[in-house]
């Protein structure tokens, strides 16, 4: 049987001289996925650090990443632009806020415009 030695979990311990311990981490666990109606998203536009182009930004999403990929895709393909889901925000490409605004209330979520 092949030891537990995989180092990359265990950085951070120096050594141990007991021969029986076993190092266990506290792995990260994300947060559940909130319902649609329990989730307050914001939708505003961003111009900060983007060449002069701007991007809706929708904030506030609580959950996995995954679910905030699927939604970040359904939400770029309803607007036909590129994007991003990344950090807990979503960006779409151009001005949307009013689309995304209306999109995001047919599927349940709690959405209000922003700036």
């Amino acid at each position: 049987m092949k030891p537990d030695n995989d180092w990359k979990r265990r950085l951070g311990v120096v050594f141990s001289t007991d021969p029986d311990f076993n190092y266990s981490s506290d792995g990260e666990s994300e947060e559940e996925t909130l319902p649609p109606s329990r989730q307050r998203l914001i939708v505003s536009i961003d111009r900060r650090n983007r060449g002069g182009k701007q991007v809706t930004l929708v904030t506030g999403f609580t959950g996995t990443r995954e679910d905030l990929a699927a939604l970040g895709k359904t939400l770029k393909v309803k607007c036909g632009v590129g994007g991003s889901a990344k950090d807990g925000e979503i960006t779409i490409q151009g001005d949307f806020r009013d689309k995304v605004t209306a999109l995001l209330k047919e599927l349940g979520y709690n959405a209000k415009r922003g700036n």
